[in-house]
Parts: C-alpha cells; sequence; structure tokens
C-alpha cells in the first residue's frame, strides 16, 4: 500500500460547490480583515518601541561615589546679589558658610533682585543647604525671601526623549513669590536614589525627590530673625531601576497568532449565528418553521 502524506492534512478543504457566499458573510469577513489589520499594526507599532520596565532594589546605585551632584536655579525677586549666598550643611560635619565655588549670580528687576545658578556636590547622608543672608558683609535693612525655583535637581539628568514617569524635578517654576515677605521657606526633601539602564546597557544615575514644604516666621531674642530658603535632605535607601529593553519576538508570534485566530473564530461565530437567525426568519416567512 503506497504511503499518502495527505492522511496527516488536519486543514481538510471543502469544494466550492458545497460552500454557499452572503452578503453577511463577505461584510463580516471585510470588517475582520480590517480589524486584524489594526490590531497588527498596533502591536508591530509597539513591537519597535523600547519599553520600559521599573523595579525597587534595596542598594546603592553609585558605590564608587559618596558624592551626589545638585543643581540649583533659583531667583529671589527682592533681594540684592550681594546679600544672597549658599550654606551647606550634613550630619557628617559639613558646615560651608558662603559657598562660592560654580556659582554665578545675576541681578534682577533693575538690581533689587538676583538670580543664582550653582552647581555643587553633596554627601549622602542627612543635611541641608539654605539660600541666606548669612555671608553677607551687611545685612539688608529688611529681609525678603520670596522666590521662583527654576530647577532643583539631584544626579545626572535623564537623556533628552527619555519619558519616564517619576519625580525628577519636581520643584521646576515653583513660584512662591505671593508668601509672606519676612518668612522662611522650609522644603523637606525625601531623595530617592535612580538607574536607568538603557538598551545598549548604559547607565545614568538621576536621582528622584518628593518634598513637602511649610513657610514660617522665626523670631529670636532681637525679635525677627533673618528669612532664608531651606532645603533639608535625607536619603531613601530604595533604588528605582529602570530598564530599556524591546519585546521578545516570540511573544509579537504569540500576540499576533491571538489576534488572526480570536478575530476569526469570533467573526465565525457571528458569521454562524447572523446566518442561523436569517434562516429561520426565512422559513417562519413561508410558513415551513414547523
Amino acid at each position: 500500500m503506497q504511503f499518502d502524506i495527505r492522511r496527516f492534512d488536519i486543514y481538510r478543504k471543502v469544494p466550492k460547490d458545497l460552500t454557499q457566499p452572503t452578503l453577511t458573510g463577505a461584510c463580516i469577513s471585510i470588517c475582520s480583515v480590517l480589524f486584524m489589520l489594526y490590531l497588527f499594526l498596533s502591536e508591530l507599532a509597539g513591537f519597535l518601541q523600547h519599553e520600559v520596565v521599573s523595579e525597587l532594589v534595596v542598594d546603592d546605585p553609585v558605590k564608587y561615589s559618596e558624592k551626589i551632584p545638585v543643581f540649583l536655579n533659583i531667583t529671589l525677586m527682592n533681594t540684592k546679589c550681594e546679600f544672597v549666598g549658599l550654606d551647606i550643611q550634613d550630619d557628617m560635619g559639613r558646615h560651608e558658610v558662603g559657598f562660592q565655588d560654580n556659582t554665578e549670580k545675576i541681578p534682577q528687576n533693575d538690581d533689587t533682585g538676583c538670580r543664582m545658578e550653582t552647581h555643587f556636590l553633596i554627601n549622602k547622608v542627612p543635611g541641608n543647604f539654605h539660600v541666606s543672608t548669612h555671608a553677607a558683609k551687611h545685612q539688608p535693612a529688611q529681609g525678603d525671601m520670596r522666590h521662583v525655583v527654576h530647577k532643583l535637581r539631584f544626579g545626572m539628568d535623564l537623556e533628552e526623549g527619555k519619558n519616564v514617569k517619576g519625580s525628577f524635578n519636581p520643584m521646576e517654576s515653583l513660584d512662591k513669590g505671593n508668601g509672606n515677605a519676612q518668612a522662611t521657606h522650609d522644603y523637606i526633601i525625601r531623595v530617592v536614589p535612580s538607574v536607568y539602564v538603557n538598551k545598549d546597557n548604559t547607565k545614568r544615575y538621576p536621582y528622584q525627590y518628593t518634598y513637602s514644604y511649610r513657610e514660617i516666621i522665626q523670631y529670636g531674642h532681637g525679635g525677627h530673625m533673618m528669612p532664608a530658603i531651606w532645603f533639608r535632605y535625607e536619603m531613601s535607601p530604595i533604588t528605582v531601576q529602570y530598564t530599556e529593553r524591546r519585546q521578545p519576538f516570540y511573544h509579537f508570534l504569540t500576540t499576533v497568532c491571538a489576534i488572526v485566530g480570536g478575530t476569526f473564530t469570533v467573526a465565525g461565530i457571528f458569521d454562524s449565528c447572523v446566518f442561523t437567525a436569517y434562516e429561520i426568519i426565512r422559513k417562519a416567512e413561508l410558513g415551513k418553521l414547523s
């Protein structure tokens, strides 16, 4: 007996003269093909893009460095540059009054205000840095620390075009210009280390942070104390790691097969229901339903 490999065909063909095309079936088929094409193109677009996956780890992402860069850009609307200074303190005993390195002061509002841009390093311990008049040779007649924070960033900046959900610069364009002129502005900041791993396995180390704010008026033995802008920070032991990766090809194929097979099956069931209902109605009209 000659072996016939066609016995293994699970896709048996029905002769065309035994099938009946219908207008409803044609409409359902066209809609199904368009629907499958739409889902396929959507899935293909998602496959070609890189997804960013986040995870939490208890680790220091930058073990080789005990310092974190900080970038501050702030405008004081009613304090001259000659009075404005930056002081840095932390729990390791650091205490710098009138920090000057990498600092630029730009007069604003006809020299009645000052925009200060600076960057510096802080230790990975709780501490603070504050904008004040403490380092000035003489104090202004009346302190006024109302301000706008244009930028406060910890660590590296994310590369341009990276869109990641997170609080990397939540104080951007923060306006505190309508507060009490005699008030001290106090920001409590929680710094969270982050790692961003690109698709080529290169890494960047931005830091996210959240903050709370309070406005207070301080008094001492001599009466009202000169206001300042305090940024008090502490480090979180949790690191957020973002990883760029592309969807596996087998996952893409599985999804495409599910789209085609699922749409074909559902469309077939719907077509059968429509055809059966049409036949029942037609028989009822002809009186052949019984």
